[in-house]
């Protein structure tokens, strides 16, 4: 686990990385996920919930969970979500656009659904949702302004947008959502990614148009 510089000395972002494998489309490739927690010492937001909730509640280290938000419902950034729940009682929250890749994984549905301007305040911050459809539907990604960092999930990674080639994704629309809602935040808002390395909306604005012209 890794800390995040934030300003203040309560509210902080940190990183746990997880390893295991995203299943879709008949194939199965090994993985490792950034899972991001907001807050400070009294209570803590979870982003994504992938492969091992193990780490992720150590992380959380008895603090409350306000709410495990899942930027999108493929399988390797919801599969911990269950016993994620099971041990620290936080509601998960998720787009209803990926139902349909949720209800492939479990049989109950989350227990609240994140909608395009809903906020999930914590630790006196807002997490506001803009949702962001292209990798998947419901794809949604969370902009602190308080602390100028915005968790993209698979929607926005240093180097361009995330994959389009499977079921449910869609190239023009993902470019849409990040032109139209993401490149139009403060050039130094940190993008906190899914997978990877950070970058930052200002590093990666200039290059929307050769991710135009590549077309995936």
């Amino acid at each position: 686990m890794t800390g995040v510089n934030a300003p203040g000395p309560a509210v902080r972002v940190q990183r746990v990385v997880t390893s295991g494998t995203f299943s879709l489309d008949g194939g199965t490739w090994d993985v490792d996920n950034n899972v991001w927690l907001v807050g400070d010492d009294e209570e803590v937001v979870v982003i994504d919930a992938p492969h091992d909730a193990s780490p992720i509640v150590a992380a959380v280290d008895g603090r409350r969970v306000v709410a495990n938000v899942l930027t999108h419902a493929h399988d390797d950034h919801i599969s911990a979500a269950g016993d994620l729940f099971e041990a620290v009682h936080a509601p998960t929250w998720l787009h209803r656009d990926d139902r349909m890749l949720w209800d492939a994984l479990y049989s109950a549905p989350p227990d609240h659904e994140l909608a395009d301007g809903s906020t999930i305040t914590v630790a006196g911050v807002s997490l506001q949702a803009i949702h962001t459809p292209g990798h998947t539907p419901g794809s949604t990604c969370l902009y602190c302004p308080e602390l100028s960092v915005l968790f993209s999930g698979d929607t926005l990674f240093a180097g361009g947008p995330g994959a389009t080639g499977r079921s449910y994704s869609s190239f023009p629309q993902i470019i849409d959502s990040i032109r139209d809602r993401l490149l139009t935040l403060p050039a130094d808002t940190t993008v906190h990614t899914g997978h990877g390395d950070d970058t930052t909306i200002g590093a990666e604005a200039p290059h929307l148009p050769e991710w135009i012209a590549r077309g995936h």
